[in-house]
C-alpha cells in the first residue's frame, strides 16, 4: 500500500503549485547565489520589490508560452528541461532589457550568467521533485466508474488522456449483462458491496456514468447515497470530463443539453463585449502593420514558389449562421478542389512547400485581420467553417449549430487544444472545445488562448 494513500492533487492545484514554486525556487536560488558569490545584480529586499514582481510576471508569462504548465509535459523531465531553458532564456532577455523597472545592466557580464544559472537551477530542482514525487503513482487519483454504460474503455481513455494523474482502477456495470469481455484491461467489480470495493482498492473518487435517462438501479443508488452521506466524493461523468478535459461531451448529453450548458455570462456582459471588441481592433491594426512590412517578401516568394495568386477568398459561416468571405494567403496548388470541397489533411499533398510554412507559422491567417476590422470575425472564437461542411456536420453532430452564437475567431480554444479536423470525429472533438469556450469565456481565458497560440507557432504546430 502507498505511504500516502489518500493524498492527490487536482488539476487546478497542480497548476498553481507549478507556477508558485517555479517562482519561489528561482527567487530562493537567486538569493543563495547572492549569499555565496559576488552577485549583486538582483537583490530581494523592500527597496527593490518591483524587480521581484516584474521577474515573477515574466516567468509566469513565458512559462505559459513555452508550456511549462502543461501537465502532460510537466511529468516528463526531458521535455521540462527544454521548456525551462527556453523560458529562463527569454525571461532573462526581457528582464535585462526592461527599462525603469529592473536593475541597471551590470558592468560585469558574469553577473548575467549567475542570474541565468540560478533561475535554471532552482526551477529544475523543483521540477525534478515534481516529476519524482507529485507525478508518481503514489499521488494518482484512483477512480471507480459506476453505471450501466458499456463504453468504459472510451471513458477511461478520455479521463486518463486529459490528466496523467487520473487513473480508472475499475468499474461496476449496473446492467445485468454479466462481465463484458471487451474490458479485460480494466477490472470489473461486483455490484453487491460498493463500500467494501472502495475500501479494498483505495478508491479516491467514484464517477457515475451511464444511460442518463434510466439512471442506476435502486440498490446501487442506495449504496452511493450511503457513501455520499459519509463524505465520500461522488461525481457525474459529464461534470468530471468537462473539468479535466476542458471540453463538453455533447455526445453524452442528448436532449438535456441546456441543463449542462448554462451560457457564459460574458456573452451578455457589456464590459466584456466592449473589451473583447477593443482588443480585436487593436490587435488587427498591429497585425496588419506587421503584415505590410513582410508582404513584399511574401509576394516575392509566392511568385517563385507558389506561382499563382497571393490571396485566396472562401465562403465561411459566421455568427448567427450568416455567410461571409474569409481572406487568406493561398497555401494550396491551383484547382485544389476541382472535384469538390475536401477537408484539409495534416500532410495534404495539395499544400505547397511554401504554403506549409505559411500554415505552420499562421502567416496565412493574417489577412483575416481585415475580416476582424469589418466585424465579421473576432481574434478569438470558434474557427469559421465552410457552408458545405456545416450542412453535413449539423446533421451528424448534435448541437453543432450552437458554435455560431458567437463570432468566429482567428484562433480559439479548439485550435490550441486540438489537432487537425479532417473527419466528423475530429470535428466532434473540436466542437466540444468550442462549446467549452462559449460556456466559460472571459478575459483571462482569452489571454490564455493568445499565449497558447504563441506556443503553437513557436513549436511549429500550425493547423
Amino acid at each position: 500500500m502507498s505511504l500516502f494513500p489518500d493524498i492527490h492533487f487536482d488539476i487546478s492545484e497542480r497548476k498553481v503549485l507549478l507556477r508558485v514554486l517555479d517562482i519561489v525556487f528561482a527567487l530562493c536560488f537567486l538569493h543563495l547565489i547572492g549569499s555565496f558569490f559576488h552577485f549583486d545584480y538582483f537583490k530581494i529586499d523592500k527597496q527593490n520589490w518591483v524587480w521581484t514582481i516584474v521577474l515573477s510576471g515574466y516567468l509566469t508569462i513565458f512559462g505559459t508560452v513555452f508550456e511549462l504548465y502543461n501537465l502532460q509535459q510537466a511529468s516528463k523531465f526531458q521535455t521540462v528541461l527544454k521548456n525551462t531553458i527556453l523560458t529562463v532564456s527569454v525571461t532573462t532577455l526581457f528582464f535585462l532589457l526592461t527599462p525603469f523597472y529592473t536593475p541597471v545592466l551590470p558592468e560585469n557580464r558574469l553577473q548575467i550568467i549567475y542570474f541565468f544559472v540560478a533561475m535554471i537551477s532552482g526551477i529544475l530542482i523543483w521540477r525534478g521533485l515534481y516529476v519524482s514525487l507529485i507525478s508518481s503513482p503514489r499521488f494518482y487519483k484512483r477512480v471507480l466508474v459506476v453505471g450501466d454504460t458499456l463504453d468504459i474503455a472510451k471513458i477511461a481513455g478520455n479521463l486518463e488522456g486529459a490528466d496523467p494523474n487520473y487513473r480508472i482502477v475499475g468499474f461496476i456495470n449496473t446492467k445485468e449483462d454479466g462481465r463484458n469481455s471487451e474490458f479485460n484491461s480494466i477490472e470489473q467489480f461486483p455490484t453487491n458491496d460498493l463500500v467494501r470495493t472502495v475500501a479494498d482498492n483505495n478508491i479516491s473518487e467514484i464517477v457515475v456514468a451511464g444511460n442518463y435517462g434510466e439512471g442506476v438501479s435502486l440498490k446501487m443508488y442506495n449504496q452511493l447515497i450511503n457513501l455520499l452521506e459519509s463524505g465520500f466524493p461522488i461525481r457525474e461523468y459529464i461534470q468530471v470530463y468537462e473539468e479535466i478535459a476542458q471540453r463538453i461531451p455533447v455526445e453524452y448529453v442528448d436532449k438535456d443539453f441546456y441543463r449542462y450548458f448554462p451560457f457564459s455570462r460574458s456573452n451578455q456582459n457589456k464590459f466584456y463585449q466592449f473589451s473583447h471588441r477593443l482588443f480585436d481592433l487593436l490587435l488587427s491594426v498591429v497585425g496588419l502593420c506587421f503584415f505590410l512590412i513582410f508582404i513584399p517578401f511574401i509576394f516575392l516568394i509566392n511568385l517563385l514558389a507558389n506561382r499563382g495568386p497571393l490571396f485566396y477568398t472562401q465562403d465561411r459561416i459566421g455568427r448567427n449562421g450568416r455567410a461571409f468571405r474569409i481572406i487568406k494567403l493561398r497555401t494550396m496548388v491551383r484547382d485544389a478542389e476541382k472535384d469538390g470541397p475536401v477537408w484539409a489533411q495534416k500532410n495534404d499533398i495539395r499544400i505547397t512547400l511554401f504554403g506549409k510554412f505559411l500554415r505552420n507559422t499562421r502567416l496565412d491567417e493574417i489577412p483575416q485581420f481585415i475580416n476582424i476590422l469589418l466585424g465579421q470575425m473576432s481574434v478569438i472564437g470558434p474557427r469559421p467553417e465552410r457552408p458545405e461542411f456545416v450542412r453535413k456536420l449539423s446533421q451528424d453532430i448534435p448541437f453543432y449549430e450552437t458554435r455560431h452564437i458567437v463570432k468566429p475567431g482567428l484562433t480559439g480554444w479548439a485550435q490550441v487544444m486540438g489537432g487537425y479536423a479532417n473527419s466528423t470525429e475530429d470535428n466532434l472533438a473540436k466542437l466540444q472545445y468550442d462549446l467549452y469556450y462559449i460556456k466559460h469565456r472571459n478575459l483571462f481565458m482569452d489571454l490564455s488562448i493568445v499565449l497558447k497560440t504563441i506556443s503553437t507557432i513557436i513549436f511549429y504546430r500550425g493547423q
